[in-house]
């Protein structure tokens, strides 16, 4: 197993640096998968019934835990694990992820065959999630090293992938429950079977084609940066010394307020589009496709912008447009517009997709290189407390205004406001970023 050590996997002369972006995408186009968890829901729901729900089948709420757990340990296994990716090398990395994230397919597709909830929770939640943490992160600082000229965009590209994993997941998803299933069978489990096969081949291929760049490598006429530009080194800060830091808690704040704003409204899309609207149910699922295309793109497109115009500034640009359009959401209900809802909607996913992508190429600009991806690591945490935060502000506040006797096309005012409020903490939270002090920086790249 020596080829899967760091020294095994250094680029050798000759080799293209465009070969990196495909061995990160063949990892973040599988575990992107979780987006699409939802497929599965209702007929997991069905797995005693067939065709309808039994007594004895499990429920939705009891299902939806399943995708909780995978991303609360997606962030605490990217926290752990993350100086262990950095010092192990990506291929190491990749490799542990494929064979964790494809486990999680297949013990949860026993859970599923043995009527198991809890080994579903441990298989796709536990081993999955873990999967989901180690594959993250595994390629953001080999991407950053590979491209120190263009680092948001290289990261983009990658992390564009863990959103466009649904595009594929969603259509082969529903695919293998067809073929698999019957009057007597849902298929479910022999589908986990399948999409666990598929991830593990695609994941290895990734793993094998991956390469670091050598140490005295850079790109051919690039020039390492100023000192002088702001917040920008090329020295680096220990993992371990970040946490002491106010920019690590101040980057960790403005990336939580960014996904807790996003992630709550995107929970609620479709429910949210037919009760201000009365959108019909395929128009409402058309919505939230144009939803998952704007946060892909946005992981693309706002990452490389930030190449030009900076981190800071395009986090400022996040906070200030969403403090504009998620007050204009209700305006849209009033004035019957679906086409401006839908428009400030797709611009506000993209921002939530364009915050995973940018963070980061900005934790590079602050604290170095040498550590990103264990610091990448850490700072993930922040989406585990948002995947709870948001969508609890979001549910819990629309059944209090319902309750209180509010129509539901007006039930989503006050959490519109209240997101941007949030928005408003990231925006002050951004703004106070400053450079780190020369003092915590390392004296030399292999210092430990």
């Amino acid at each position: 197993m020596n080829f899967l050590e760091k020294d095994r996997c250094v680029a050798g002369a000759g080799y293209s640096r465009w070969m990196v972006p495909p061995a990160a995408l063949c990892i973040h186009l599988c575990i992107g998968q979780v987006y699409a968890l939802s497929v599965f829901n209702l007929p997991m729901t069905q797995l005693i019934g067939i065709g309808e729900s039994s007594e004895s089948d499990w429920k939705l709420t009891e299902i939806g835990w399943i995708f909780s757990i995978a991303i609360f340990f997606l962030g605490l296994s990217a926290s752990i694990f993350g100086r262990w990716v950095e010092e192990g090398g990506p291929r190491r990395a990749m490799f542990t992820s494929a064979l964790t994230w494809s486990g999680g397919f297949f013990v949860s597709a026993l859970g599923v065959q043995l009527h198991q909830l809890w080994l579903v929770y441990i298989g796709y939640g536990v081993l999955g999630g873990i999967g989901l943490g180690l594959g993250y992160i595994s390629p953001v600082s080999t991407l950053i090293k590979w491209f120190p000229d263009r680092p948001g965009m290289a990261t983009g590209m990658a992390i564009m992938g863990f959103g466009g994993g649904a595009f594929i997941a969603s259509p082969l998803s529903v695919w293998l429950l067809e073929q698999f299933s019957t009057r007597q069978h849902v298929g479910v489990a022999e589908s986990f079977v399948a999409l666990g096969v598929i991830y593990l081949v695609f994941m290895l291929v990734g793993a094998w084609i991956v390469r670091i760049p050598a140490t005295d490598w850079k790109p051919q006429g690039w020039t390492p940066p100023s000192e002088s530009k702001k917040l920008v080194t090329s020295k680096s800060v220990h993992v371990d010394a970040v946490l002491k830091l106010p920019q690590f808690w101040l980057v960790w704040v403005v990336l939580c307020m960014n996904v807790t704003a996003g992630i709550g409204v995107l929970g609620q899309a479709s429910a949210m589009s037919q009760e201000m609207f009365q959108l019909s149910v395929s128009a409402a699922a058309g919505f939230v496709g144009v939803l998952s295309l704007s946060n892909m793109v946005g992981r693309f497109f706002w990452a490389s912008l930030s190449d030009t115009i900076g981190r800071k500034n395009t986090y400022t640009v996040f906070f200030a447009l969403g403090l504009v359009l998620y007050p204009l959401v209700p305006f849209t209900e009033s004035i019957g517009s679906v086409a401006l809802f839908v428009v400030c909607f797709s611009v506000i996913m993209s921002m939530y997709g364009g915050g995973f992508a940018t963070v980061p190429a900005y934790l590079r600009d602050l604290f170095g290189g040498r550590y990103v991806g264990a610091i990448h690591g850490r700072l993930l945490t922040a989406w585990s407390v948002a995947g709870i935060l948001g969508p609890v502000l979001v549910n819990y506040i629309r059944e209090y205004q319902i309750s209180n006797g509010i129509p539901k096309a007006k039930a989503y005012d006050t959490t519109m406001m209240i997101m941007a409020g949030l928005l408003m903490v990231g925006l002050v939270a951004n703004a106070m970023v400053k450079a780190v002090d020369a003092k915590y920086h390392l004296e030399s790249e292999t210092k430990e």
